[in-house]
């Protein structure tokens, strides 16, 4: 992590814009907070990426927030052409000074150069990809998949350096460790699936009740058992016998895959807390 923060200092006098890709589901959790030491002054595009998993009402107030902050910042989906197109007129945007003095300078319009930058599984490799409309970059749903940096060209508009993802050394909430390895930021060997899996369970009958009712079949009296209870409830709904282990790892995977709904961890009306 260490090389990896200096190379992205290193590099950063090399290009005009960063684009900081965040997981739409987790706003602020996603977000390095090292970042600002690390870039500094240069220009900034908040991604808030995987749109399409998240609560869309929740995306809303989180794209505001950030607006209001003074951050530019757009909501998308790497893999759908629509979303993806609006990252250059948007870069475009937040450099129009930059652009306007070069072009008084008489200097001739150039590709955007971009730096990429993120934590491991917030959808780097899926974005270059869908820009470059074929595979540049290895993807994978699961941490560590890019493993140097590159740089790579789409059209004549944009330039794009492609990161390692850059976890910081320690987290100060315990909480913010937990929503990241939900959604694959953090590998599964280093965690307890079943700690995991009554957290998700906790979340869930707190703010989507409905959806984790609907995809396990669950009454309204199972549905607000102890959570313990309750885990014993799905794992004897899905034929697991006693095998808890198995239940947790089947519940943090549906809900990596989308299946339990669309959700937000990061809650906005938490914010102030």
């Amino acid at each position: 992590m260490a090389k990896a923060r200096r190379e992205v200092s290193e590099k950063l006098k090399f290009v005009d814009i960063v684009f900081e890709l965040i997981d739409a589901r987790l706003p602020l959790s996603s977000r390095n907070p090292m970042l600002d030491q690390i870039v500094q002054q240069k220009p900034r595009l908040i991604l808030l990426n995987k749109a399409d998993l998240a609560d869309p009402i929740q995306t809303n107030l989180w794209v505001n927030y950030f607006r209001e902050q003074g951050h530019a910042v757009l909501a998308l989906t790497a893999k759908e052409d629509k979303s993806v197109k609006q990252i250059v007129p948007a870069s475009k945007k937040v450099l129009a000074e930059k652009i306007a003095r070069d072009k008084e300078r008489g200097l001739k319009p150039r590709a955007i150069r971009a730096m990429v930058l993120g934590i491991p599984n917030v959808g780097k490799s899926t974005l270059l990809n869908h820009l470059a409309g074929k595979k540049v970059a290895s993807t994978g749903n699961r941490p560590g998949v890019t493993k140097g940096q590159q740089w790579l060209r789409f059209g004549s508009q944009l330039e794009l350096l492609d990161t390692p993802g850059i976890l910081w050394p320690k987290f100060e909430d315990p909480e913010v460790g937990k929503k990241l390895a939900l959604t694959g930021a953090i590998k599964d060997d280093l965690l307890h699936l079943d700690d995991l899996a009554l957290y998700q369970l906790s979340f869930f009958s707190r703010f989507y009740p409905e959806q984790l009712k609907e995809r396990y079949k669950l009454t309204d009296d199972e549905l607000f058992l102890e959570l313990p209870e309750l885990l014993m409830v799905i794992t004897k709904k899905r034929g697991f016998k006693d095998d808890y282990e198995r239940a947790s790892e089947m519940l943090i995977l549906e809900l990596r895959q989308g299946r339990l709904g669309r959700f937000t961890l990061d809650r906005f009306e938490e914010l102030s807390e």
